[in-house]
C-alpha cells in the first residue's frame, strides 16, 4: 500500500468556532470516495440535522449512530437569562447532575461504539461532539481514554468538540482549532437550516 493511503492517525477538530462537526463530515465524504468505511457517533444529537439526511443517501460503507434524547441538557446559568426563550427543547440541570435516562442512553450508544471499533471493519472512525458528553459528565474521561486501548492500527480516529481535555491533545497526529472572530448569533441571527445545522 502506498504510504500516502495509510490511514490509523488520531485528529481533533476543536475551539469555539463554527464547523467542527462540518470537517468532520467532510474528511468522512471524502474518505468515501475512496471507498473507505466510515462510522460515526454523534453525541447529543437526534439525528435530525442536514448531515444525518445526507449520510442515509451513502451506501453500506457509512454508518453514522447518535445519542440524543429528544431534548438537550443545560446546567443551571449556564444559558443567560435573555436567551432562554429563544432555546427549544432544553432541561436545565444542577451542574454535575444529568438526567439519569440521558447518562444511560450515552453509556449505551458509546459501548456499542466501543465494540464497532474493535471490530476493525470500520477504515475512519468518528466520535462527534464527544466533549459535549464529557462536559455535562455523561461519560468520564477515563470511559473515553479506553478508546485509545482498542483502536486497530488502520483506523483513523477524528474527535470534535470544543474545549478537548488535554489527554486526548495530547494523543492527536492533527490538532484544528476553530476560531469565531464573528458569528451570525452576534446579531440576533439563530441557527439556520442547511447552513448550521
Amino acid at each position: 500500500m502506498d504510504e500516502n493511503s495509510k490511514l490509523g492517525l488520531i485528529d481533533v477538530f476543536t475551539g469555539d468556532g463554527k464547523g467542527k462537526t462540518t470537517a468532520a463530515f467532510g474528511l468522512a465524504f471524502r474518505a468515501l470516495g475512496w471507498g473507505y468505511r466510515v462510522y460515526i457517533l454523534q453525541f447529543m444529537k437526534t439525528g435530525v440535522y442536514g448531515e444525518n439526511k445526507s449520510a442515509i443517501m451513502f451506501d453500506r460503507n457509512l454508518k453514522v449512530d447518535y445519542v440524543g434524547m429528544p431534548y438537550f441538557i443545560a446546567w443551571e446559568n449556564e444559558i443567560p437569562k435573555e436567551d432562554l426563550d429563544k432555546v427549544k427543547n432544553v432541561v436545565i440541570c444542577k451542574k454535575g447532575h444529568p438526567p439519569d435516562d440521558y447518562r444511560e442512553a450515552v453509556k449505551e450508544h458509546f459501548e456499542a461504539s466501543l465494540k464497532e471499533l474493535g471490530s476493525g471493519n470500520w477504515d475512519v472512525f468518528i466520535y462527534d461532539e464527544i466533549n459535549v458528553a464529557l462536559y455535562y459528565y455523561l461519560l468520564s474521561l477515563d470511559e473515553v481514554m479506553e478508546i485509545f486501548k482498542i483502536k486497530p492500527e488502520h483506523t483513523e480516529l477524528v474527535f470534535t468538540g470544543r474545549k478537548m481535555p488535554k489527554e486526548i491533545m495530547d494523543k492527536a497526529d492533527l490538532i484544528t482549532e476553530v476560531s469565531s472572530p464573528r458569528h451570525p448569533y452576534q446579531k440576533g441571527i439563530l441557527a439556520r437550516r442547511g447552513v448550521d445545522f
